[in-house]
């Protein structure tokens, strides 16, 4: 028998948190409700979700910290978190972005937008099942354990940089466009702003360390990913020139 994927709703407002999870429902997952911070952090003690919608105001601690610190803990690292917020602006999208969302949906959203952002975080969680392994320079990814290397250490990522990086990698060379990066890795029915992408670029950098130089910014363009470049050949000064 399939397994439903659980679903751990962080919503104070009781008739939201019931109408998500009557949708959940019917669409075949598992819903489970959380009202503040300390009951979503006992949900989590005892079983870890397949996905995190969290609400951006809560009571006590906020859903932007709560974001930031199960980032923090390798424990829940990887599951994704779709914030759930009436805040709209621009800065606000980037702030819950940067605190370690995977996706943001604004208040008032459709539930069919929301169960359409929930199956695209799942299938970015769940890498293709390939033979071999990717390798760039230093840089190895292996999708079959989920594994990524920088010069033999062990590199941290969540589930969207690996999708990301993986995509890159596949392609390696080849300048992609913010709008075919979101096509590709976060699909074409999912409605996010190319802003995202910047925000998931800037979180692999951090994540490769010095392997972050990997992934290069195309003025005007878009994004790639090549071996480590050269280091430039210093120009002669007019003292030692010949």
């Amino acid at each position: 028998m399939k397994t439903m994927p659980r679903v751990l709703i962080v919503e104070d407002e009781p008739a939201i948190a019931e109408l998500i999870a009557v949708n959940l429902r019917h669409s075949g997952f598992q819903p489970t409700w959380a009202m503040d911070s300390v009951t979503a952090q006992c949900e989590l003690d005892a079983t870890l979700p397949d996905v995190i919608l969290l609400d951006w105001m809560l009571p006590g601690e906020s859903g932007l910290s709560l974001a930031k610190k199960w980032r923090a803990n390798p424990r829940t690292k990887g599951v994704p978190i779709i914030l759930l917020t009436a805040r709209s602006d621009e800065n606000d999208r980037v702030a819950g972005l940067d605190a370690g969302a995977d996706d943001y949906i604004s208040k008032p959203f459709s539930t069919k937008e929301m169960l359409a952002r929930i199956r695209a975080v799942l299938r970015r969680r769940a890498p293709e099942q390939e033979s071999g392994t990717l390798r760039i320079g230093a840089l190895a990814l292996d999708a079959a354990t989920y594994r990524v290397t920088y010069q033999e250490q062990a590199v941290k990522i969540g589930p969207t940089e690996f999708k990301l990086l993986q995509y890159l990698m596949k392609n390696a060379e080849r300048v992609h466009s913010r709008s075919q990066l979101l096509d590709r890795v976060w699909g074409d029915h999912v409605f996010i702003e190319e802003r995202t992408v910047d925000v998931h670029v800037k979180r692999l950098r951090e994540s490769l360390g010095a392997g972050g130089a990997m992934v290069e910014t195309v003025r005007g363009a878009g994004y790639r990913i090549t071996a480590q470049p050269v280091a430039a050949i210093p120009v002669p000064t007019s003292a030692s020139a010949v």
